[in-house]
C-alpha cells in the first residue's frame, strides 16, 4: 500500500521521533510510505494529501489548530474521503471530552472518580461528591500540561488557587477530580470487532522524594534530568491472574463504551480497597518505541513492526465497501419519484 503518515511540523523544524520508527516499521512491513508534516496550514494538509493519493493515512497529528488539532484534522481527512487510522472525529470529540466521557463511562457502569468543572466563564458542574485530597487539572489539555506537584490539594483554598492558575496560565477550564490513593496501571488495547488487552503496565513512583504525590505529572513526563523524571518508572508487574483480569477487562469495556477505534492506552487507578478507577482512555495514544503501549505489545508477544502493522490493517478492515446490489438514498428516492402514484398504491 502506499501510506503517507501525517504528523505535526514543530515550530523548530523538528517532529515527533514516533513518527520515523513508524515509518520504518511500515516499510519493513513492504509498505510504500512517505511523511506528511505540516505546520497548522490547511492548505498544505489539503493539498499534500490530494498530491500523494495514499491508501491509507496513518494519522499522528496532535497540535495542529490548537488542542483540536487530533479532531480537526480527521474531520478533513474523513472529508476526503480517505481512509485513515485511529478514531474519528466524533470518537475523538467524545474521548477529548472528559466530563463527557466521564459521564458515559459512569452510565455504563464503569468506575470514574467524582469531578467537577470550574468552565473559564465561571459556571460550575459537578459529577459526584467531592472529597479531598484532591488533583486540579487543565480539562481539555493532554500529555499533563498544567499538572505539577501542586496539582494535588487538601484545602478549597488550594484549589481555588490551583483553578485560577489553570484559568489563567493555561486558558483553559479546571477539572477536579478526586484523587484516588493506590497504583496506577496503564493498558493497551488493540482491535475492533474482537478487541484485545495488552498485559497491564504499572507506573513505579518509589523513587520520588518522600511526600511527593504519587502523580505521573508534567515534570515526570517531560524534564529528563528532574527528580519526578529520574523517580518515576514504567514496569512490568507481576500480578494475580484475577486482577489482570479485572484490569483489562475494564480497558476493554472502556474502549467500547467511548467507542475507540484501533487503538488506545487506558490509564487506571487500583484504590486502596481494590476498586478500579477509569482515570482517563487515550485514543491514538504514544506510538513511540519505548512508549507504554508499545512495551505493553511486546509482552503480549506483539514485536513493534508488527504492532504498526496491525494497526495500518484493522484501520482497512473498517472501510467496506458497500455492496453493489444496496441502492444508494438518492436511487431510491429517483425511483419513488418515476413510479406514478397509482401504481404506487396498486
Amino acid at each position: 500500500m502506499k501510506i503517507t503518515i501525517l504528523a505535526d511540523l514543530y515550530e523548530d523544524g523538528s517532529h515527533d521521533p514516533a513518527v520515523d520508527q513508524v515509518a520504518d516499521a511500515l516499510e519493513q512491513g513492504k509498505h510504500k510510505v512517505s511523511k506528511l508534516l505540516v505546520p497548522d496550514d490547511l492548505k498544505a494538509l489539503t493539498a499534500g494529501l490530494a498530491r500523494r493519493k495514499p491508501d491509507l493515512v496513518f494519522h499522528m497529528i496532535n497540535d495542529f489548530g490548537g488542542e483540536s488539532g487530533l479532531i480537526a484534522t480527521a474531520a478533513v481527512v474523513d472529508a476526503m474521503k480517505l481512509p485513515y487510522t485511529g478514531g474519528g472525529p466524533g470518537e475523538l470529540f467524545i474521548r477529548g471530552n472528559k466530563t463527557l466521557a466521564k459521564k458515559i463511562l459512569a452510565y455504563e457502569k464503569l468506575k470514574c472518580p467524582d469531578f467537577a468543572v470550574f468552565s473559564k466563564d465561571a459556571s460550575l458542574e459537578t459529577g459526584g461528591s467531592l472529597r479531598m485530597p484532591l488533583i486540579v487539572k487543565p480539562l481539555e489539555r493532554d500529555g499533563s500540561v498544567g499538572i505539577g506537584a501542586n496539582a494535588l490539594v487538601r484545602s478549597t483554598t488550594e484549589m481555588m488557587e490551583r483553578v485560577l492558575a489553570i484559568h489563567r496560565d493555561v486558558g483553559d477550564s479546571a477539572l477536579v477530580e478526586e484523587y484516588i490513593e493506590g497504583r496506577e496501571f496503564f493498558v493497551g488495547v488493540l482491535g475492533n470487532r474482537d478487541p484485545i488487552a495488552f498485559p497491564p503496565i504499572e507506573m513505579d513512583f518509589s523513587g520520588l522524594p518522600p511526600g511527593a504525590p504519587h502523580v505521573l505529572d508534567y515534570k515526570a513526563k517531560w524534564e529528563k534530568g528532574s527528580a519526578e523524571f529520574n523517580g518515576t518508572r514504567a514496569i512490568l508487574p507481576e500480578l494475580p491472574e484475577e486482577l489482570k483480569a479485572r484490569l483489562q477487562k475494564t480497558a476493554l469495556d472502556a474502549c467500547r463504551a467511548l467507542l475507540v477505534r484501533d487503538y488506545a492506552r487506558v490509564d487506571l487507578r487500583l484504590s486502596e480497597t481494590h476498586e478500579i478507577y477509569v482515570i482517563e482512555v487515550n485514543a491514538n495514544c504514544d506510538l513511540e518505541k519505548t512508549s507504554e503501549f508499545a512495551s505493553a505489545a511486546g509482552a503480549a508477544g506483539i514485536e513493534y513492526p508488527a504492532l504498526i502493522n496491525r494497526i495500518a490493517e484493522l484501520a482497512l478492515e473498517r472501510r467496506r465497501p458497500i455492496p453493489l446490489s444496496m441502492p444508494s438514498a438518492r436511487t431510491k428516492r429517483r425511483a419513488r419519484k418515476a413510479v406514478p402514484a397509482g401504481e404506487r398504491n396498486g
